[in-house]
Parts: structure tokens; C-alpha cells; sequence
């Protein structure tokens, strides 16, 4: 039976310690300026003495990057911020571990319906060691003539030396928009800017196979807290992964049609079989 996911058309063819006690979210506060660095304060600002066409220029000339891609949150979070500093994304790179299979392991069927979505192409490939094939990706794409300036990397608190590492003795400049940032916060600016992301894999001791599919929306964060308080709600601690369906770049929406939950290596996992590509 092949269980790969069928890609069908719909037609036919930043860390901070969040001590709130207020765990809801409130949607009309979004951090933009953690994410877009090249923002001007409106406040500040005479929108008349202000050379738009110059500040546009600026912004659309930051370089040519990768970004480090795993179809959840966090990556495409940061892809996002990367593209409203003015960056321009030329390929996602993503990674899957041949010794083992983690909470991060998505069958590369999904991640290329993202690509397409956003319109960027994929280079998927699998790894012994992360740090030599990602700069060998990179290697190959200089090789063959492209301009690769940066990458971009959807940290929160974790891998910092290595990505350091990767960046400088490839010459990349290091584009973290997400970097030690709140948790509440990015939760905050995805349900704010509109991204639409479900849960794939969640820890099985923390988590029940109940939460697989759940959607990040204004009460998630709260519902984390009443569950188990102990769990950060960007899942930092490898509580859970989760997966785009939605988000302002994509041209089409990704809607889940068939799936099934599989227990394996303590984690449960939404296996999915068919994608159908929908309209925003």
C-alpha cells in the first residue's frame, strides 16, 4: 500500500520568561518589531518626509539566503520575518536523520506541498552529520551559480554555536529572527499574522494522541498551562512538532484529508496520507 501523501488541487488537477498569568492570546498584539527589523515607527515617523521608494530599496537589498527548513512553526516563522527584512529566499534546506527517527522526522511529501505553496524551491536530504551536509548544500549551491549571502535558522534558545559555526566558515551571514524571544510571544505573532499550524508529533508521557492536529490558536496556550504547566508552549524542550497549513506567503492553503496516529519511539505521530491544496 503506498502510504506516501498525495498532493491533490482543489481543482482537480524571540527568551523572556512569560510569567502572565494571563494565558490567552491576544491577537491584536503583534510583535512586528521582533520579526521585521527594518519597521519604521509609525509614531515617530513624517510619513511626508519619508522616501518610500529609498526604504523599500534598502529593505530589498539584504541578500540572497537559505533558510533551515523542518515544516514547522519556528522555521517558517523566521522565513517570514527573513522576507519582511528584505531578505530574498532562494531555496529551504531540510535535513532527516538516517541513524534515527525524531519528533522533527516529517515525510518529505509534506515539506515539498509547503515549497510549493511558497513558491521556493526544496533540497531535502537525509544526514549522518547536520553540520557537514548543511554546508555541503550550500557548497553545491554556490557550485552551481548561486548567490547565497545568509541563512536563516528559527532558534529560540537552543543550537546557537553550531549554526555560529555552519555560517561563519561558510562566509553566510546569521539571520535568526526568532532568537531568545518569548515562547508567548511567537505564539502570539503566529495566530496574530495569520498562520494556520497543527501539532504532528507530541511526547507521549506529556502529551495524549488527542492533541495530535490540534490547531495553535488563541487558546492554546492556555489549555498547555491547565494540561501540564511544565510544558513551554513553543515546545522547546522537544514537547511537540508541528506543521504549517497555513501562513501569509503560502499562495494555497494545505488541508490535512486523511491521516492516521502511530505510536513510535515515545512520541505520537499524525501520519498523514492526503493533502489537498485549498484557497486561502
Amino acid at each position: 500500500m503506498n502510504t506516501e501523501p498525495v498532493l491533490i488541487r482543489s481543482d482537480g488537477s524571540e527568551k523572556d520568561d512569560d510569567k502572565s498569568d494571563n494565558c490567552k492570546i491576544d491577537k491584536g498584539k503583534v510583535d512586528k518589531e521582533k520579526i521585521d527589523k527594518g519597521n519604521l515607527d509609525e509614531e515617530d515617523v513624517d510619513e511626508e518626509e519619508v522616501d518610500e521608494k529609498k526604504v523599500d530599496e534598502e529593505k530589498a537589498d539584504k541578500g540572497r539566503v537559505v533558510v533551515s527548513w523542518t515544516g514547522g512553526k519556528d522555521g517558517c516563522l523566521a522565513c517570514y520575518g527573513a522576507i519582511l527584512e528584505g531578505f530574498e529566499v532562494t531555496h529551504l534546506l531540510n535535513f532527516r536523520e538516517i541513524r534515527r527517527r525524531g519528533s522533527h522526522d516529517i515525510n518529505p511529501a509534506l515539506l515539498y506541498a509547503q515549497a510549493e505553496a511558497l513558491g521556493i524551491p526544496l533540497i531535502h536530504k537525509d544526514f549522518i552529520s547536520y553540520e557537514q551536509e548543511f554546508k555541503k548544500a550550500v557548497r553545491e549551491l554556490r557550485d552551481s551559480g548561486e548567490i547565497i549571502d545568509g541563512a536563516v535558522f528559527g532558534h529560540i534558545e537552543t543550537h546557537k554555536n553550531l549554526v555560529d559555526r555552519i555560517c561563519r566558515e561558510l562566509g553566510l551571514e546569521l539571520i535568526m529572527p526568532l532568537w531568545q524571544r518569548s515562547s508567548g510571544q511567537i505564539i502570539n505573532d503566529l495566530t496574530g499574522l495569520g498562520f494556520e499550524v497543527i501539532l504532528l508529533s507530541v511526547k507521549a508521557d506529556l502529551l495524549g494522541k488527542e492533541w495530535l492536529g490540534r490547531k495553535i490558536d488563541e487558546n492554546f496556550i492556555c489549555d498547555l498551562k491547565k494540561h501540564n504547566p511544565s510544558i513551554d508552549p513553543c515546545g522547546e524542550n522537544g514537547e511537540f512538532h508541528t506543521f504549517v497549513t497555513n501562513c501569509p506567503l503560502f499562495k494555497n492553503k494545505i488541508n490535512v484529508t486523511e491521516s492516521e496516529m502511530v505510536l513510535r519511539g515515545g512520541y505520537w505521530f499524525l501520519e498523514i496520507s492526503k493533502l489537498e491544496a485549498g484557497k486561502k
